[in-house]
């Protein structure tokens, strides 16, 4: 029976003749929809083209938000589409190929774009794209919805006009050459031909000006010994998957060294194949990412890497030049003889910026014929001359430079010479820096002149000779900015825009390939390609010259962290939360120290009641720069009479107060020279850390990384020699674990069900599949505070873990030979020996997320059952059932559950992206944004499955094997991750779940978990 009740929804309604209610009844908006900010005239709309780069003119909803959060105000009005551009279909992403280069990172890239808004970052896979995306360049999405952006450009610190700034440039120019002084551009290394043509017009447009090259990280060694014999300015590559034998003296060649993106090649030749892998010793002072993947590894100070190099160019070329004894001499000695055994099949690379290393490495190459040693497809993304830095400083104080360009550097920052450089600055009489921030160097200059992100803009880069690659923009300019190019552009007189620039210049390039489909790809491989003959070079006396080197004290090691680089993203909150892979501390920079030196200075670390790591503070001095009250971590693996020190921290302008951190370790970077002499002295005070792992060894916990030998691997033919299977006792009888179960299994063989592989092996604990999580998933940051809780939100964590003995196997028999409770083999004070890591631990990486399990313990204590389980393999979280009792993390034995304990979207007491309206635009639609009292974990990227099965089931075909990817498998370019339907026999998941390396995590559990994990074989 049908109701007769009247509601209202205000008492206006209740007066019949109100003129209110009955405008309200015929109008669906309140107010008339305001087309006309947004279109324009009707005569400039028709003839208009709805392009994707120009859509953001007319759509609707993401268009107020980009316009209104780019003027930092709120979101007002949603405005309906009213000419819908063909390309967008609301719900349904977009990828778009371009190629990354920022002057340190590079990457060629798919962007994903939704409704018009760049939301993630994944690697572009077509043929000739070799270089993937590091967890800064998954990050560098984030960065460009940075609401502290330049957001137009300023003269003397007042907002100025593009026409403005041209009429003081030309001015500036013509007024130089009159006065006879010099113009100079001063960037960073281009790696783009139409950029770097541009520059050459000016240069001949404008004589006595001149183009320096400044990297703030530094390669200028290696190019100078490069130089010195191949007659070109740049950088070897290596493909290391060709080695069989890789010796590195100095070099984190899976970490930035040289750029990086050495890792998916190396990973090649890491997985045991046919009985064989690779073999990989590692000579350094700081443990890096590529001495934690080591078969061998030595700690060294860097005086000694010097001489160990000449012992090695003695063996492998026959030479006799003297040396003086080392304490790791036999290592040295039989890393060597391994090297040249292996002949073209080794390969040695050296990160010592000494130019007469850099020789040695090029010699000893050379002499084994190396097939990984590449000197024709070089690279180009560094170029940058410390010699010329310091000639231009020299002119600058000496009042020759009139006009000063600067564009992609900050030396005011970046240099350990600031000083002169800024006093120098204050001597030129015009000068221009082209930033995307106002930073420390742009706001000395007379001009700051506010740059479009690389997602915004055109270009072109070769990152290795013969690999070219697009730069597309994949959305309209969010504020007034403009590319340094265009800039040339209009100095020069060029008439145009860049994009025709570009498209024309590229006509002398394109062989056998349109420009669209180039535009298309994103890359471009160029047939044929100069080679490099060497020239004659006296590499004896480089030898001589480096067997002189010794040590002069204290050594201290600059490098660059994982996640923040040198340091150009800074105010990149995915960055500054992501827990460094070797001490897994986020938020900071800090000295390393071993613990023989910690000692002995009487420095330490403890953890504090609440969980938190506490640690010493030093003073560090070098020359007569000092940098006080730096944060100390005593590091397993640090090399004795060392110290390591971050670069990339410690800015201030253009940064939110949270993200003013650490130290600049650039001050004590002399002559750009990653090794200098040290001294150092405790303060006073304890600094509070920000780390997500405070366990640092496995106590012999052998069955949560397995490992073994090559040999043994090799020798023994039952896997279960090896990788023993997980028992359990039933009736005091011995079952494995895998053939009980808790409950009554389901038929999981219909349909689709989906497992995630992870190969110990490949895994070089990168961090990619982190920042790609959190882009993916929206994952909250939560701050340094949080975090040093125990609070942070990762769905995913790479747990690393040290060796108490010097290898894991040790350990291993060790904790298996304890003989009662007490004395020397005593089970009690063995196991707390076992905490601590060895002085030169083994280190292995394990990436741990939810586990998906069969049987879920969370599922089962949830007392509204907001956790389920899918048929195909996932578990599920219903947000909105969620009612926080937190039963399902006490009860999950992988620890992977985050709790929302406060609200991290639109709050000031969480000022990071999610708290302004322009950096909530790279939130995914497709996933929930969570709340306060709300469980979360990895969900296995259920949106990227169903999207795939919708896509194949609409198209009217079964899923193809790689369709089916998580945000990790998809970031992953080492192949560690790789996700699919194990259902599908031909799947590669389904036949790694048969490998005999194949293991499940705390598998005695009974969880059934549908992640698994290989066996780790190092080649000892």
């Amino acid at each position: 029976m049908s109701s007769n009740k009247k509601y209202w929804k205000s008492v206006e309604e209740l007066n019949e003749t109100s003129s209110i209610v009955e405008t309200l009844k015929n109008n669906e908006f309140v107010e008339p929809i305001p087309t006309d900010e947004f279109f324009g005239d009707k005569e400039s709309l028709s003839n208009s083209s709805t392009t994707r780069r120009d859509f953001l003119k007319y759509v609707g909803f993401s268009t107020a938000a980009a316009s209104l959060a780019a003027c930092e105000g709120p979101v007002i009005k949603s405005i309906p589409y009213v000419v819908q551009p063909e390309q967008i279909i609301p719900g349904v992403a977009d990828y778009y190929a371009t190629t990354m280069f920022d002057g340190f990172d590079f990457a060629h890239l798919l962007v994903k774009t939704r409704e018009g808004r760049p939301i993630k970052i994944e690697n572009n896979t077509i043929e000739g794209a070799k270089f993937s995306a590091n967890a800064r360049v998954h990050a560098s999405v984030l960065s460009m919805y940075d609401n502290l952006r330049l957001k137009q450009p300023k003269i003397d610190k007042k907002d100025a006009t593009w026409s403005e700034v041209d009429v003081k440039v030309k001015a500036a120019l013509t007024e130089a050459q009159a006065a006879g002084k010099k113009t100079v551009l001063l960037t960073g290394t281009l790696a783009s031909p139409s950029a770097e043509k541009l520059v050459a017009e000016f240069l001949a447009k404008n004589p006595g000006s001149s183009h320096v090259i400044y990297d703030a990280v530094s390669s200028s060694t290696a190019l100078d010994a490069f130089e010195a014999v191949y007659g070109e300015r740049a950088l070897a590559d290596y493909d290391f998957a060709k080695a069989s034998t890789i010796v590195s003296v100095g070099a984190d060649f899976l970490g930035d060294w040289q750029g990086g993106g050495y890792d998916a090649a190396y990973a090649q030749g890491r997985v045991p194949k046919q009985g064989k892998m690779s073999k990989h010793v590692q000579f350094e002072a700081n443990l890096s990412l590529s001495g934690a993947a080591a078969d061998k590894r030595v700690p060294m100070t860097a005086a000694d890497q010097k001489q160990a190099l000449v012992k090695i160019y003695n063996i492998v070329t026959g030479a006799s030049v003297a040396t003086g004894k080392l304490a790791n001499e036999a290592e040295v000695v039989k890393a060597a003889e391994q090297l040249k055994s292996a002949g073209s099949k080794g390969v040695l690379v050296s990160g010592l910026d000494d130019i007469n290393a850099q020789l040695l490495v090029l010699a000893i190459n050379a002499n084994l014929n190396s097939e990984a040693f590449n000197t024709n497809q070089t690279r180009q993304i560094r170029k940058g001359s410390v010699q010329k830095m310091t000639e231009l400083i020299a002119d600058m104080k000496a009042g020759a430079i009139h006009t000063l360009i600067m564009s992609g550097v900050n030396p005011v920052y970046s240099l350990a010479n600031s000083k002169d450089f800024t006093d120098g600055l204050s001597k030129v009489k015009f000068s221009v820096s082209f930033s995307m921030k106002e930073d420390e160097t742009a706001t000395l200059t007379t001009v700051a002149a506010a740059t479009p992100h690389y997602l915004e803009s055109w270009g072109d880069v070769q990152i290795v000779k013969g690999n070219y690659g697009l730069t597309q923009p994949t959305i309209r300019p969010l504020f007034n900015t403009r590319q340094f190019e265009e800039a040339l552009m209009v100095w020069n007189g060029v008439e145009g825009t860049y994009y025709d620039y570009l498209k024309q210049n590229w006509s002398g390039i394109l062989s056998g390939k349109t420009w669209n489909q180039a535009i298309h790809d994103g890359v471009f491989v160029s047939e044929t390609t100069s080679s490099s003959s060497a020239g004659s070079t006296d590499f004896s006396s480089a030898a001589n010259a480096l067997a002189q080197a010794k040590s002069t004290g204290l050594e201290l090691h600059l490098y660059t962290k994982t996640g923040m680089g040198d340091g150009q993203q800074a105010n990149n909150p995915w960055l500054q939360e992501f827990p460094d892979p070797i001490t897994r501390v986020s938020w900071d920079n800090y000295v390393t120290v071993s613990k023989a030196d910690a000692e002995q200075l009487e420095l330490i670390n403890r953890n504090v009641a609440n969980g938190g790591l506490n640690g010493s503070y030093v003073t560090l001095t070098v020359g007569t720069t000092k940098l006080e009250n730096v944060p100390v971590i005593i590091q397993p693996g640090q090399a004795k009479g060392t110290f390591g020190l971050a670069l990339g921290y410690g800015k201030k302008a253009a940064l939110k107060q949270e993200m003013q951190v650490g130290v600049n370790a650039y001050a004590l970077y002399t002559n750009s020279n990653s090794v200098q002499t040290v001294i150092v002295s405790k303060q006073a005070g304890e600094h509070e850390f920000a780390s997500v792992q405070l366990q640092k060894t496995l106590m012999g916990r052998g069955d949560i990384i397995k490992e073994t030998t090559l040999t043994i691997f090799n020798a023994e033919e039952d896997s279960r020699v090896w990788n023993p299977p997980a028992m359990v006792s039933i009736d005091h009888k011995p079952i494995e674990a895998s053939k009980i179960d808790l409950w009554t299994s389901f038929d999981r063989t219909v349909g689709h069900h989906f497992n995630l592989s992870i190969d110990l092996n490949s895994c070089t604990g990168c961090g990619a599949c982190v920042i790609a999580c959190h882009a993916e998933n929206n994952v909250p940051v939560v701050g340094k505070s949080e975090v040093r809780r125990s609070r942070d939100m990762h769905w995913l964590r790479i747990d690393r873990y040290y060796s108490s003995e010097d290898t894991f196997a040790q350990d291993k028999d060790k904790k298996e030979n304890f003989d009662g409770l007490f004395g020397d083999k005593g089970s009690l004070g063995g196991f707390g020996e076992m905490e601590h890591p060895a002085d030169n631990p083994q280190v292995a990486f394990q990436p741990v997320m939810c586990q998906h399990c069969n049987h879920a313990p969370c599922e089962t204590v949830c007392p509204v059952a907001a956790t389920s389980h899918s048929r195909q393999g996932q578990n599920h979280m219903a947000y909105n059932r969620c009612v926080g009792t937190r039963y399902c993390a006490n009860n999950c034995p992988y620890k992977v559950r985050r709790f929302n304990w406060f609200l991290y979207n639109k709050n000031s007491e969480f000022d990071y992206y999610m708290n302004d309206d322009l950096g909530r635009m790279v939130l995914n639609p497709d996933v929930n944004v969570r709340s306060r009292g709300v469980m979360e974990k990895c969900s296995m990227c259920i949106q990227m499955t169903q999207a795939t099965i919708l896509k194949a089931k609409k198209e009217g075909r079964p899923v193809n094997d790689d369709e089916f990817q998580t945000a990790c498998s998809n970031a992953c370019s080492t192949g560690a991750l790789a996700f699919g339907d194990v259902n599908d026999k031909e799947s590669e998941v389904a036949k790694l779940a048969e490998d005999d390396r194949m293991y499940h995590l705390l598998e005695h559990v009974g969880t059934k978990p549908n992640v698994f994990y290989h066996v780790k074989v190092r080649n000892t």
